[in-house]
């Protein structure tokens, strides 16, 4: 991105800091124009009677696979205690046309999805079995309000520069990146097959070698909360039938109204109880949002939908308001979803999600989607 000094950017600079809440404990207000109520309005329109029931899938996992293995800070599943010491990365990954198919990204625990410039969107995938990947990506610039759900998981940002409002960001003493154009070529590496910018991947064992060589941490910083997610196991899931006619039938999931470019939508799967991802990237038929690595459709055992305060900082460019209370959203699972309020009161504070009864919600175990989306925007499912 080009610097600029125009005083359009200048006051953008000054309101991106303030919309992010950079450094502060206290979450900040936007204009009252912008602001939206938390009395249901923004959230989609369905039909208020339930489906036929759904076949909830229950499996015996009260105890772990084998010894050595312990709960994931991220999914709640059973994996090796060396990797759930390990921090998790935070990886910048475009989503548009020319920017797949993507590598990796099925490997991610959890991805954070937002938009950014021309309507297009960016993931944020959160990875904490990453040492091993060889191909990642690919890796694009980084937006500040990525950076605050990274810091959740206390995750080491990777990320290929980004405009340079973030710099005061990433000069805090806490925040940990791997940067393309910092000085950190040994993570990354160009392909062939494609342009720049859309070219440029990381491998683990790259990122492991940065973090080594700066100093990083590879375990915990104890910044983050340690419990994050609240999650019901397999063997007991979350339902949502505990709601009755408050939870609606689900079964379908469609963002285009939120992000028009990639036009993504979810399909819920009875059989293994998760939601496949499809996008409309080439403006064709429906297309399976796929893996070029593992060759699997991205699935979800969670979706939450999480409405944000935003500006339009010019140029472009938007910052969200990542810190706020008492603010809409929506979650989904097994075939059902609910009406959800969220907040986030810190910058390695955890984002929290309560039901309309002022209980945080238990996520079901598995992998997260979560849609960023504008307050003025809509979805819709059914």
């Amino acid at each position: 991105m080009k610097c600029k000094t125009m005083l359009p950017v200048l006051l953008a600079v000054t309101m991106l800091l303030s919309s992010c809440g950079l450094g502060s404990e206290d979450p900040p207000i936007l204009p009252e124009s912008q602001e939206s109520s938390s009395d249901k309005n923004s959230i989609p329109e369905t039909e208020e009677t339930q489906s036929e029931p759904i076949k909830i899938i229950v499996e015996d996992d009260t105890t772990a696979p084998r010894e050595g293995m312990v709960r994931s800070r991220l999914t709640n599943e059973w994996i090796d205690a060396e990797v759930a010491a390990l921090r998790p990365i935070a990886v910048m990954t475009p989503n548009e046309i020319n920017a797949v198919p993507h590598y990796n990204l099925s490997n991610a625990s959890i991805i954070y999805e937002a938009n950014v410039e021309d309507n297009m969107t960016r993931m944020m995938a959160v990875y904490e079995d990453w040492q091993d990947l060889e191909k990642i990506g690919n890796v694009r610039s980084l937006r500040s309000y990525f950076a605050y759900w990274a810091f959740e998981w206390d995750a080491v940002i990777v990320h290929y520069g980004g405009p340079f409002f973030i710099n005061e960001l990433l000069e805090l003493p806490t925040t940990q990146t791997v940067n393309g154009v910092g000085g950190d070529d040994q993570a990354f590496f160009r392909s062939s097959d494609r342009s720049t910018p859309h070219n440029a991947y990381a491998s683990g064992e790259g990122i492991l070698k940065v973090m080594k060589k700066k100093g990083y941490d590879t375990g915990y910083r104890g910044l983050s909360e340690e419990q994050h997610y609240r999650f019901a196991t397999k063997a007991d899931p979350n339902t949502l039938e505990q709601y009755g006619r408050d939870a609606k039938a689900a079964t379908y999931i469609d963002m285009s109204g939120c992000y028009p470019l990639t036009r993504c939508y979810f399909r819920y799967n009875e059989e293994d109880g998760l939601y496949y991802r499809y996008q409309h990237l080439s403006g064709g038929n429906d297309e399976a949002h796929l893996d070029a690595v593992t060759g699997e459709q991205l699935k979800f055992k969670n979706i939450l939908v999480q409405y944000m305060k935003y500006e339009d900082l010019g140029e472009g460019y938007l910052a969200f308001q990542c810190h706020d209370n008492t603010h809409d959203g929506y979650y989904f699972t097994n075939g059902r979803g609910i009406h959800v309020t969220w907040e986030k009161g810190s910058d390695y504070g955890a984002t929290r999600y309560y039901d309309d009864n002022g209980n945080e919600i238990l996520l079901n175990t598995g992998k997260t989607m979560v849609c960023i989306v504008e307050d003025d925007d809509v979805f819709t499912f059914r």
